[in-house]
């Protein structure tokens, strides 16, 4: 089985060593490889929007049984790039009652954290690009700036609308943070860590030689933590049936009406990059990472397993857009405040029972 991660320290190990064998200092060295790896992720995450949109238009055809973009590249899988190409060449149109220094700022300060949340996750056998101890509570902690992005853009557009899409954007993801969180909390409780790539690797294993060892298989539990996580993670990235803040029929395009252009394209990397985010966060919490599903891990690598569970928890994202209507703004936050919140701490409350029993 050829392993992604051994092959890459590998190569690094080496371009390390060539380095420092041409009079480059160790030191300076490591800081060149680590340059190299940071920009390697950063390419990934810029190029998941572009397959996931890709995605959507096919999966959105295919359910409205239609073709989907069909005319640029074989099956059209070159439209993404194309309408990338289409606006980063557009006019930046700034309206004249904007502040321009918070218009300029808000898509920067929505789309920068999602790239630094990606380093944590364990993609794979030795494909965690930093390892963190806290890697749940760093992922919670970065993702929650893309809130405030959000809202500026919201507030500097100098448009009603937006300023309305913002508010909703701020009320909707703090709410909707709390739940996701405490989502997590029986995860972190059973395996006692908070390093996505431990409890990853704890997972993998089987009951009685067949049921995978994930935590989605655990009675109770193991269902409530992901399903309530998997809800608020639809809400946090604005997905249909809770994109309130961007509610077409109702506020244009909500905080982004005035933005156009590369900008505009920003904060669409941003959403589907976020989409990305949760589902591998959802792969790596709930159902073992790389581990196989009901086959002997040799037969494919960990870093694929991994994929093909992640764009599976796209493909509901994706799914939900087209099966759900959109909430009203205050059944949304009933929903959050009157549902998820106590179903949350009932969930909690048992895993800590299930903890203790399983301790004595």
């Amino acid at each position: 089985m050829f392993e992604l991660g051994p092959a890459l320290h590998h190569a690094f190990e080496l371009l390390r060593g060539f380095a420092v064998s041409h009079g480059m200092s160790r030191d300076a060295a490591l800081l060149l490889s680590k340059i190299i790896q940071a920009n390697i992720l950063v390419l990934g995450v810029a190029v998941i929007p572009m397959v996931l949109v890709y995605a959507e238009r096919k999966v959105s055809a295919f359910m409205q049984a239609r073709l989907g973009p069909m005319h640029v590249g074989p099956w059209g899988i070159l439209q993404t790039f194309a309408d990338g190409v289409k606006l980063m060449l557009k006019e930046d149109v700034v309206p004249a009652g904007a502040d321009k220094w918070v218009h300029f700022l808000a898509p920067v300060v929505a789309v920068a954290p999602v790239f630094v949340c990606f380093a944590p996750v364990p993609f794979g056998q030795g494909l965690t690009p930093v390892d963190l101890d806290t890697g749940v509570l760093f992922i919670f902690a970065v993702s929650g700036v893309s809130t405030i992005g959000i809202l500026l853009g919201g507030w500097g557009s100098g448009n009603k609308f937006s300023m309305l899409g913002g508010l909703r954007a701020a009320a909707q993801l703090l709410s909707y943070e709390i739940p996701r969180v405490l989502s997590v909390i029986p995860v972190l409780m059973w395996y006692g860590s908070m390093s996505l790539g431990t409890i990853a690797l704890a997972q993998h294993g089987r009951w009685l030689g067949i049921l995978p060892k994930w935590f989605i298989f655990y009675p109770v539990i193991g269902q409530i933590a992901f399903l309530i996580f998997l809800i608020s993670s639809v809400a946090e990235t604005n997905r249909t049936p809770f994109d309130i803040p961007e509610a077409e029929s109702e506020l244009v395009a909500g905080f982004h009406t005035e933005f156009s252009g590369l900008k505009f394209a920003l904060f669409f990397l941003a959403e589907y990059a976020y989409v990305f985010l949760a589902s591998a966060m959802g792969t790596a919490l709930f159902l073992g990472g790389g581990d196989g599903f009901l086959l002997p891990n040799g037969i494919l690598p960990s870093w694929i397993w991994f994929l093909l569970k992640t764009f599976a928890l796209v493909f509901l994202f994706l799914w939900f857009r087209w099966t759900y209507p959109r909430l009203r703004i205050d059944r949304l936050m009933q929903f959050c405040w009157k549902f998820l919140m106590p179903w949350s701490f009932v969930n909690i409350a048992l895993t800590g029972l299930l903890v203790l029993v399983r301790q004595r």
